[in-house]
């Protein structure tokens, strides 16, 4: 197996990845903006999204080192390949692709495939995952996480899928490295451009992230 790449320094300082998934994207960058902003600079472009590599590639051109822009929904090799091509610093995909794992892998870009079962666990981190994604996290809630991680302890695991603000305590509590924050931080900015809401909705998940650290109440 090619040599993992480690995970980026900005998902684990922050522990948020945002993950921007919309009907368009004439928002994003204003709204990487505020989430910068706030202390969030791990952020995930979706491929669902209608220009998502063109606009990754601005993107990476406009924020530098300050960001750390990468790719959602990542499923086929191409993809990955235009992707690493914009200038994408992580892949993510829901599911196991072990040619994307691979070419990532090989490139020197941490992949983040999804998965759910011990056994697609298992096989997500074998293939040379970063992290791996517990997807969809709310289908076993924190809980789930825990006792998943009780036999595998030293895969790196980050839920993402229905993952609320207010959920992010128990999940690191659970013992997830980070946790991925779509639609509840985003909620309709990339389509409204309602960034007063996203600079409040950041700012309480990074507040959320530093009281879970210190250990106390949010």
């Amino acid at each position: 197996m090619t040599e993992r790449p480690p995970i980026p320094t900005a998902l684990t300082a922050s522990r948020i990845v945002a993950i921007a998934r919309g009907a368009s994207t004439t928002h994003v960058a204003a709204a990487v903006d505020v989430l910068m902003a706030e202390g969030i600079n791990c952020i995930e472009l979706t491929l669902t999204m209608p220009g998502a590599i063109d606009s990754m590639s601005a993107l990476v051109r406009d924020v530098g080192d300050s960001a750390f822009i990468g790719a959602g929904t990542v499923l086929t090799l191409d993809q990955a390949r235009a992707c690493i091509d914009a200038g994408a610093r992580f892949l993510v995909a829901p599911s196991i692709v072990p040619d994307v794992v691979e070419f990532a892998s090989t490139a020197g870009i941490p992949c983040f495939p999804g998965a759910f079962t011990p056994s697609e666990i298992v096989s997500a981190w074998l293939s040379g995952a970063a992290a791996v994604k517990l997807f969809p996290a709310s289908a076993g809630g924190p809980r789930y996480l825990r006792d998943v991680r009780a036999p595998l302890p030293d895969i790196p695991i980050v839920p993402t899928g229905g993952v609320g603000i207010d959920d992010i305590p128990a999940y690191l509590a659970a013992g997830a490295i980070a946790v991925g924050l779509g639609g509840p931080l985003f909620g309709n900015v990339l389509n409204d451009g309602d960034f007063a809401g996203l600079h409040t909705r950041a700012r309480g998940a990074v507040e959320a992230v530093r009281q879970s650290r210190e250990g106390t109440p949010v």
